[in-house]
Parts: C-alpha cells; structure tokens; sequence
C-alpha cells in the first residue's frame, strides 16, 4: 500500500512538473527575422492522459500567448496559427531598443478535446550585431503565398538563396515579413487557390543590383502605372516559386535617409510649482453682451414664422373666389319656379291649353282653361300631390264633356313639370 501511494505521489509530481515546464531561452538578434514555431507535438506530452479513447494525435489545440504581466505580446512580435490543427508561429523584428532586456512571453496551449491546459515560458533575449541595421533594404511583395507558409524555414531559405544569386551581397538577412492583410490588402476569394501575399524585407551590405534598379525606369514606372506588367530581366529566377509584383518593390538607402531628431524637453517632475492660491479676475471680467443670440435664436425665427402667417393668412382670406352657387342644390320648388319663369320668356308658340276652344255644339268659344294671369307655381309638383280635376262645361247630359288630366315629367334631373292637357271626349 505504501509503495503504490508513493507512486500515485510521483506522478502527481512528473504531471505538475509537465504543466510548469522549464522555460526555454531563444537569443535572436535585432534587426533580424526572429522566428519561433510552436509544435503541437512538443505540448501534447504535457497534457495528462485521458480516459476516454480518441486519436490524442489528432486533438485540436490552439495557442495563446501574451507577455508576462500583460494581456498581449510587445509591438514587434505577431502570432499566427490557421487552424487548431496546424502549428502556430510567433514571427517578428525584434528593435536595438530591446537589447539586453530579456522578453518573457507566457504561451498556454489548450487542448480542446480533453478540455486541459498546459503553460510555458519563452525568454527571448535580443542580441545585439555588428552591423545593425543593415545600409540596404529591399522589400519584395510576393502574391502566391500565405505568411505562414513563407515563416517555413526551407521556403524563406529558397527566398534569400534567389535574392542572393540577384542582389550578390556578401551579407544578407531577411529583416521582417508582413502579411498583406496587415498592410490593407482584402482578403482573397476561395476559389483557384488564391493567397493573401506576403511583404519580405531584406537587407545586405552592397548597393543594389543593376536588376532590381530596372523598376525605377520610366518604361517600367509608365507600365505599372497603367497597371501593367514591367519587365525585368531577372524575373526568371523567381518565377518558379515566387510570383513577385515588382510595382511594389521598395527600394531603401539608409545611408541617405536623413535622420530627423526632434527635440523634446527633459521631463520634469510632474508637480506643478506652488505660487500661492488663485484668485479668478472676476472684476475685469467683461459681462457678455446676449442680444445677438437673442436675434440668432429667437427673433430671426420668429420674424420668418410671423411673415409666413402673414402670407398664407392673406390667401386664404382675402384671395377666396365667390360663392358658387349650385342651382341643382336648391330646393325643387325653386327650380322649377325658375325654370317657369324662364320659359315665358321665350318667343314660342303658346300650347293649345292656352288657346280658345270652341263647343262642338253650339260652337260658342270656351275660355281657356289657365287665363295668362293665371299662378302655375301654386300647381302641385310631385305626382302624389297631382288629382285629377274634372271641368265641368256646364251642358246637359248627352253632349261631350272635356277632361283635364296633369302629368308630371322629369328631364335631365330637373324638376321641370309643364303642364299637358289630354282631350278626352265622352258621351254622357
């Protein structure tokens, strides 16, 4: 029993030990490309065995990494890692500002299948060179690669070996790398396998070839302008891994960059000098004048609107048109007493209830039977008022007999109503 708590013992001891590795020194140099990749499988050891069975080879961990006491990385260094699947890399230009100062930089892994963690520390201690920065830089824009797949050690290798057979320096350092997406660029369509580019800058200690010097012709600067192709001769070398947009290249002297120094106070303190209690001016004080903001804020606007009254006041008031009056809205006796009124006017034939009629008889003339003073407004209107009327001619019982019958008549929607007598002979 004692050996077998001894031993539970010590693994506790080895898996806490895992989890608390011991730090690991890197010694990079300043203005050089530092490069770090965080293997996948160098953390899967420290993570303790899990019960439930799975590929352990295959789990899916990501990174994250921060200096110590701080929630980020320094300014100089970047982190990438595509998938969980695939390494991350840390990458960046470390400045002659961090030499001798080591950087602590806490990188935790978290295994996202058996949900665990593992934590480590990575010194890096910036050396300083020779010659540092380098006279001449150089940085090349490349359109057929990720950033991650340029950090590969072989590829970037191939990059200075093709610069290097051009250029023909006898130093020459990759300076820093930049994905294309940190300088603006968009980020490229999944389709024909398109990359997002890369920003290489090198360095070396020679001038610049003849080759790389071509681009700054006017022939070739007229053709990129026009978004062309230039030609350079020694695009051939690398064309057959590197696709170069030599529109972009940047050329860089350093020994004719003039240096701009500026010229900044020792700082002081921080502690304002003592000079006493501050009393405010207030007797010198001007008092503000607030008639013209009174006149910008409220007179102008009210003077607008009142003119604005004014106007629509004067228009729908003084400018109205007459009454119109509607006959077809007035009452139907008043029509129709107009409608008479009118027709009297007319020079026409008068009816023949008007005229004389002579007795068949005795042939004695009959007055009419409506005299010319005779009021024909009083006569009912509607036929419900209308009776029949029967006038009597005053002859005996044998002879003929004259009817009067009224019959009312609608035309156009007016109410005229003209009287027409309906002869009607009877044989008593």
């Amino acid at each position: 029993m004692v050996s077998a708590g001894v031993f539970v013992g010590l693994i506790v001891v080895v898996t806490i030990l895992s989890k608390s590795h011991a730090d690991r020194n890197v010694y990079p140099s300043a203005g050089v490309l530092f490069v770090h990749v965080l293997e996948r499988e160098y953390f899967k050891g420290e993570f303790p065995p899990y019960p439930k069975a799975g590929d352990s080879s295959n789990d899916p961990i990501t990174f994250n990494t921060n200096l110590k006491g701080y929630p980020d990385r320094p300014g100089w260094l970047r982190y990438i890692q595509r998938t969980p699947h695939s390494d991350g890399v840390l990458y960046g230009s470390p400045t002659a500002e961090h030499v001798g100062k080591p950087t602590i930089i806490e990188i935790t892994a978290y295994n996202k299948r058996t949900f665990e963690t593992a934590r480590h520390n990575l010194v890096i201690n910036i050396m300083s060179t020779e010659e540092f920065p380098l006279p001449y830089q150089a940085e090349f824009f490349i359109k057929n690669m990720n950033v991650e797949e340029m950090l590969a050690s072989e590829v970037l290798g191939d990059f200075l070996g093709a610069v290097k057979n051009v250029w023909q320096p006898e130093r020459l350092n990759a300076i820093n790398i930049t994905s294309a997406l940190d300088r603006g660029g968009r980020v490229p369509l999944p389709i024909n396998d398109l990359k997002e580019g890369v920003y290489v800058m090198v360095g070396a200690d020679v001038q610049f070839s003849s080759c790389l010097r071509e681009v700054e012709t006017p022939q070739n600067q007229l053709r990129c302008s026009q978004e062309m192709e230039p030609v350079i001769s020694c695009d051939k070398k690398f064309r057959a891994q590197f696709h170069i947009d030599w529109c972009k290249i940047s050329l860089v002297d350093i020994t004719k960059v003039v240096a701009v120094h500026s010229n900044r106070p020792d700082p002081g303190t921080g502690v304002l000098p003592d000079i006493g209690e501050y009393n405010p001016p207030s007797e010198s004080l001007k008092s503000r004048d607030y008639f013209t903001d009174f006149l910008i804020t409220l007179a102008v606007p009210s003077a607008v609107a009142l003119v604005l009254f004014i106007i629509l006041a004067y228009s729908m008031c003084c400018r109205r048109e007459g009454v119109i009056q509607l006959v077809h809205h007035s009452s139907i006796q008043k029509s129709t007493k107009e409608l008479r009124s009118m027709s009297k006017n007319r020079e026409i034939a008068w009816p023949l209830s008007t005229l004389p009629v002579f007795h068949p008889v005795s042939g004695e003339v009959v007055p009419p039977l409506h005299p010319d003073n005779y009021e024909t407004t009083s006569m009912p209107l509607m036929q419900t008022q209308t009776t029949n009327s029967t006038i009597s001619m005053g002859v005996a019982p044998g002879t003929f007999r004259r009817l009067s019958v009224t019959i009312p008549l609608t035309a156009k929607g007016l109410s005229y109503i003209p009287n027409i007598i309906v002869r009607a002979s009877a044989r008593w």
